[in-house]
């Protein structure tokens, strides 16, 4: 059953605005009306204005205007439990410390994986912390993509650690092994990424998105002539879901392994050790391997790297790549 919450515009600061904003600010005491979730109720059709579905967020209201939404009542969240689980440390301190992510780990519990996340062995960590202090993450992994996440001791650092890694001179970078013939040395990639009305859980290029730009360079590139097959390293001046997944396919370069964007190409290279190794390869080809930013205390550049992680530098070796790129290893 939902219950039902009734805005009328009669404030000429709201005649003209999105509905979605209009929402947010009429709803600021209902917990869990964030942004996303504002967006998903109105693309849910639990919006009305003057009694009409209207599914669209970028909908201008108006003086007057009737806006019903019907708010899911839901289960209580349940608080987060603290778990003795294993956790790789690449670096820690006062304020912060940054984890090296394992493939097939969620990093913040969520209906389908409510138990054995990042979240929940960082809880554990930080039984014996000082009081007021809290791990929060700075930034998301997907389940199976590796590498560097930063987490925050208390909410001030999180605010602080967004400014710092958005700042001129921070650096994300990523590792990203993708099908297809890079014949650039480097470039930019500027597609705007919105939600995918087939399928919310995935994003799309097109003209009206969100503004993204993820910068890459070319490190290696293997013999694969009906396939072709590169290692990337891709810079985030954005961080948007899937971003770098995304933009890969949109270039016409799917990451080796990924079970949303990608494409079998394996089918397509002639060595068969390679292409049995590519076939076998149980995930996303994408590893968050260096993050680069001025700490927010210290006021000193702190460089974090993750290794890449075996499965990954295993099909580098089959591959002929790692060679290339040695240093990195």
């Amino acid at each position: 059953m939902a219950q039902p919450v009734r805005i009328v515009v009669a404030d000429r600061g709201d005649a003209g605005r999105r509905l979605d904003l209009v929402l947010r600010r009429h709803l600021t005491d209902v917990v869990g009306a964030t942004r996303t979730r504002v967006q998903a109720w109105i693309e849910g059709g639990q919006v009305t204005v003057n009694g009409r579905p209207v599914r669209r967020v970028a909908a201008r209201s108006a003086l007057g205007d009737r806006i019903a939404v019907a708010l899911p009542t839901g289960r209580p969240r349940q608080a987060m439990a603290p778990e003795n689980l294993p956790l790789d440390i690449l670096h820690e301190d006062e304020n912060l410390l940054a984890l090296d992510k394992r493939a097939g780990v969620v990093v913040h519990p969520a209906y389908r994986n409510a138990t054995g996340t990042l979240m929940n062995a960082l809880l554990w960590r930080a039984r014996e912390w000082p009081p007021g202090t809290r791990p929060s993450i700075v930034g998301r992994l997907d389940k199976h993509t590796t590498g560097v996440v930063l987490v925050a001791k208390t909410a001030a650092m999180h605010a602080a650690l967004q400014r710092a890694l958005a700042a001129p001179g921070a650096a994300k970078d990523y590792l990203a092994l993708v099908y297809g013939r890079v014949s650039v040395a480097r470039g930019r990639i500027d597609f705007r990424l919105f939600k995918d009305r087939r399928d919310r859980r995935t994003v799309a290029s097109r003209d009206l998105g969100r503004p993204s730009v993820t910068r890459f360079e070319r490190l290696a590139r293997a013999s694969a002539p009906r396939a072709g097959l590169a290692l990337l390293r891709c810079s985030l001046a954005t961080g948007r879901a899937h971003q770098i997944r995304a933009h890969l396919l949109a270039r016409g370069w799917p990451l080796v392994g990924d079970p949303i964007y990608g494409e079998p190409r394996w089918r397509r290279v002639s060595d068969p050790d390679v292409a049995a190794a590519l076939r076998a390869f149980p995930r996303q080809a994408l590893h968050a391997w260096r993050l680069a930013f001025v700490h927010p205390v210290t006021e000193q550049r702190i460089a974090i790297e993750a290794p890449v992680p075996t499965d990954l530098d295993e099909l580098l070796q089959v591959s002929g790549l790692k060679s290339q790129v040695s240093s990195l290893m």
